[in-house]
């Protein structure tokens, strides 16, 4: 390890050391739901830090990076996918694994991408887990709506340009379940759209007919906060076309509205 690194993992120790955490226990027969955050390990909470520290059993979703896995080593690892079009336990699956492990004495974690209830199911699995008697506590994460705008250089909220930020899901687009795209169009506030680029055409036109302009700042954000990251800055006219023709893919996020238009303004400071 080169000097500078010595350096900084010293600071890091002497700045965790004045912090004085003390972190909860987490007990034999507990399930912890907890957020890795958008990709990062630097997003990780000190929370979910010293709760992968204690736990015996782990159970992880997809966007969950190897190296926050990695903190977990004293635990037994189930993989649950959760990736779109990829294989992925069923969620009662899910559930019942937790509910078992628990019943078995174990110290459980589930753990997944940005905050557990944030389009994470975690509402489910905790009601679930409510249901069984087995005790639970939530552990928050950084959402990947919100971090990775910032990540990109794009303010969620920007004076003069929004006072609202919607969180969507695009799963549903184009069936009966879906949302009502218009609606959403006519707030005139930035969509941050969750699960949507299998559908992004569909979303896309929707959010046309229900009004906005076809000018209107977008932009597909892939893998934010890793080295993976990607990003295409279009119009809402021409963001489907665009990400296509950049192979985009999932995991992904969707932004649309005017705070997309300021990552230009602010990258000379980045």
């Amino acid at each position: 390890m080169s000097g500078s690194a010595k350096d900084r993992n010293t600071t890091v120790g002497q700045a965790l050391a004045r912090l004085n955490l003390k972190p909860r226990q987490l007990e034999p027969g507990h399930v912890w739901l907890a957020g890795a955050g958008p990709g990062d390990p630097g997003c990780l909470t000190l929370d979910v830090l010293a709760a992968l520290g204690q736990c015996d059993a782990l159970v992880y979703d997809a966007l969950v990076s190897p190296e926050i896995v990695a903190v977990a080593e004293d635990a037994e690892l189930f993989y649950a996918g959760k990736r779109g079009g990829q294989p992925s336990m069923k969620q009662d699956d899910i559930t019942a694994l937790l509910v078992r492990l628990a019943r078995e004495g174990r110290r459980v974690i589930r753990l997944k991408g940005g905050d557990p209830y944030i389009f994470g199911r975690g509402g489910e699995e905790a009601l679930a887990l409510a249901r069984e008697n087995i005790p639970f506590h939530v552990l928050p994460g950084l959402t990947s709506g919100l971090s990775a705008l910032a990540a990109t250089g794009i303010p969620a909220t920007m004076r003069g340009i929004n006072k609202a930020v919607i969180l969507a899901t695009g799963h549903a687009a184009g069936t009966d379940d879906d949302l009502d795209w218009a609606a959403i169009a006519r707030t005139g506030q930035p969509v941050v759209i969750y699960m949507g680029m299998a559908n992004l055409p569909t979303i896309t036109a929707s959010l046309l007919e229900g009004g906005l302009a076809p000018s209107t700042p977008a932009a597909v954000i892939v893998a934010a906060t890793t080295p993976q990251e990607r990003i295409v800055v279009a119009t809402l006219a021409t963001l489907a076309e665009q990400a296509a023709a950049a192979g985009l893919a999932s995991p992904a996020l969707i932004v649309v509205g005017g705070i997309v238009a300021m990552r230009a303004a602010l990258a000379g400071g980045q």
